[in-house]
């Protein structure tokens, strides 16, 4: 018998094209002698859409999905489209595949495989939603999901389990848009961690939300607050100075959840759905008025972390749980970028950094980064596999951060590069992780016996 593989990708978070690709890959590399990949699309207003493979090879989203234009031809993601009565998006959805509800999820697939990232996908909200409905899953379940997400909480979970800690500290969205003096943020900022240092979105993943804050400028440590909020202030003296081309770049840019807040959009307390209601909200309102506008995306960070900048090589390293209790780190690699800043598009375009595997260091140290990584995983409870990244500094002492309870699935991902270091190709990988989860999911509902007759059924085909 071949199982049915849903494999959940897109998602509604600003790394829904990260989850694309990794989703593309999945369907690719699974083992045709064992599975049958069924490709499930989640779209950012949460609908399930079982979709038509041939979309699977679209360069974005957007592309296909809602294939919308507006001002400037600037591609749209479906939420810009959320005021549409039912009928007409589901003839948007009907145009690229079929809706499914959770309820029927059985009636299509054995197992979901999940790609999904950041919020709603890798913080407990689908885990939690396919146990309600009996249906096993890859990865972790909801609790080292919840805990693998949040970036403040993790802090402190960490340094009470004794961890190598940077100093840090939290600034909520409300402290920050309430405070009458941001000088004085600034001054506490550098007080607590020094300069330079890192200001991070504190549920987001791929570096999305990341800046450097290396100098006094008051300016320049104002908008890297404001973007890992995915807060976005506009002058008057600056819209008058753009240009139509300008005005069109702006707006790309704030149209894409990679680099931009994304729609819809506040400003006070009024909602922005797309670039057109945008522009002219903008265009009359600096007509009558030279103060600056904040806009605020509706899907803005509550809360971020502010921390020491590590001056040291940075890694990531892989575990997997070969067994129940049993996790073993992968050789960890190293992200040699040069002066490149480790953002998105150094994650994912190939050239920008280049990735040694396993990082040369001596043996002990190596052995030392791999027992902390299975020591972090155990402390979040991980199940079958994660990703965590660190640093090594100058005088060899190790400083975890940033645990991914689902890793990226890219061709070029750490998963498949680390795993190749000990003979596994993507095929193997794959398999071993839906064999892992089944047998995770299996031994945690033993009153349900669907996860248990597809492990046996697996092991046998394998």
């Amino acid at each position: 018998m071949v199982i049915k593989v849903g494999i959940f990708f897109g998602g509604a978070s600003r790394e829904r094209e990260i989850s694309f690709a990794g989703g593309r890959t999945v369907y690719d590399q699974l083992d045709r002698t064992l599975f049958e990949p069924i490709p499930i699309f989640v779209d950012s207003l949460g609908n399930f859409i079982l979709l038509d493979w041939k979309y699977l090879y679209h360069g974005t989203i957007r592309e296909f999905y809602p294939s919308v234009a507006s001002i400037f031809g600037i591609p749209l993601y479906i939420e810009s489209l959320a005021e549409l009565s039912s009928a007409p998006q589901a003839q948007l959805i009907a145009g690229i595949g079929k809706k499914i509800e959770p309820s029927v999820f059985s009636q299509y697939f054995d197992i979901a495989f999940l790609c999904l990232h950041g919020p709603y996908g890798e913080d407990g909200t689908i885990q939690a939603l396919l146990e309600w409905y009996h249906m096993p899953y890859t990865g972790s379940g909801i609790l080292p999901s919840a805990l693998g997400i949040d970036k403040i909480f993790q802090k402190k979970l960490l340094h009470q389990a004794g961890f190598l800690l940077p100093p840090s500290l939290t600034l909520t969205q409300q402290d920050w848009l309430h405070a009458p003096n941001k000088q004085l943020i600034f001054d506490q900022a550098i007080e607590a961690v020094g300069l330079p240092f890192v200001v991070k979105s504190s549920r987001q993943g791929s570096s999305i939300g990341v800046n450097i804050v290396h100098n006094k400028e008051l300016a320049f440590f104002i908008e890297a607050i404001n973007q890992s909020f995915f807060i976005e202030e506009l002058s008057y003296s600056r819209w008058a100075n753009y240009h139509l081309e300008d005005k069109k770049s702006w707006l790309h840019k704030l149209t894409d959840v990679r680099e931009g807040i994304g729609f819809p959009l506040y400003i006070a307390e009024e909602l922005f759905y797309t670039p057109n209601q945008l522009i002219d909200y903008i265009e009359a309102y600096f007509q009558q008025k030279k103060k600056p506008l904040l806009l605020i995306s509706s899907a803005a960070e509550q809360a971020i972390l502010i921390e020491s900048f590590i001056k040291g090589r940075e890694f990531s390293c892989v575990v997997l749980e070969v067994a129940a209790g049993k996790p073993m780190a992968l050789p960890p690699t190293e992200m040699l970028k040069g002066e490149f800043r480790f953002d998105y598009r150094a994650k994912y375009l190939p050239g920008i950094v280049r990735k040694v595997t396993p990082m040369a260091l001596a043996p002990l140290l190596l052995k030392t980064i791999q027992q902390q990584v299975v020591e972090l995983f155990q402390l979040l409870n991980g199940q079958v596999y994660a990703r965590i990244d660190g640093f090594v500094t100058e005088d060899n002492q190790i400083l975890l951060n940033d645990p991914n309870t689902t890793a990226g699935m890219n061709p070029s991902s750490f998963l498949f590069h680390q795993a190749a270091e000990i003979g596994w190709n993507p095929t193997q990988l794959l398999t071993f992780i839906i064999q892992r989860s089944l047998a995770v999911r299996a031994a945690a509902y033993k009153g349900n016996g669907r996860a248990s007759w597809l492990l046996e059924t697996l092991s046998s085909g394998i």
